[in-house]
């Protein structure tokens, strides 16, 4: 809750506007208010981090080629959300950001089978699902070019 709160404390300090919450939520346990802050921008530490907890940036953009440009540019990529009607910008969004899992139109929606895991410094292999086994396996390929100068 501590790191949580010093985000908090770090967007209002480089210039960004808390609309709503940034406190501590009640007397027992770790709990914080859900949080929005407006006029965020690329530097800011709220926009840079994973901030494990419920606190939004919202940050301004000119066109989807800038949105997926930014995001890739993040040092993370666990997951990330689009709202939009449009199936066209979901199918590009869905294979141009860097991200584990895209929800589109939806948030941290799950089954026994959903492969969990992010790119980038979010993490390696997948958690879940018939991937996870993955993580146990080593692959081997092997390529022999056969006397005759051919290949299989």
């Amino acid at each position: 809750m501590d790191k949580i709160l010093s985000y908090v404390e770090s967007g209002k300090k480089d210039g960004a506007e808390l609309l709503t919450g940034g406190a501590r939520f009640g007397d027992k346990g770790f709990f914080v208010e859900p949080t929005i802050f407006s006029g965020v921008t690329d530097d800011m530490e709220i926009a840079k981090d994973e901030i494990f907890g419920p606190v939004m940036s919202i940050m301004k953009f000119g066109s989807i080629d800038e949105v997926v440009k930014r995001a890739n540019d993040s040092n993370y990529g666990l997951a990330a959300g689009l709202v939009t009607k449009s199936l066209d910008t979901a199918l590009h969004m869905s294979a141009a950001l860097r991200v584990g899992t895209l929800y589109v139109n939806c948030f941290d929606v799950f089954t026994e089978s959903t492969p969990f895991g992010g790119y980038k410094d979010s993490g390696i292999g997948r958690e879940v699902g018939h991937l996870a086994l993955n993580n146990y396996l080593e692959t081997k390929n092997v390529v022999i070019k056969r006397p005759d100068g051919s290949l299989p």
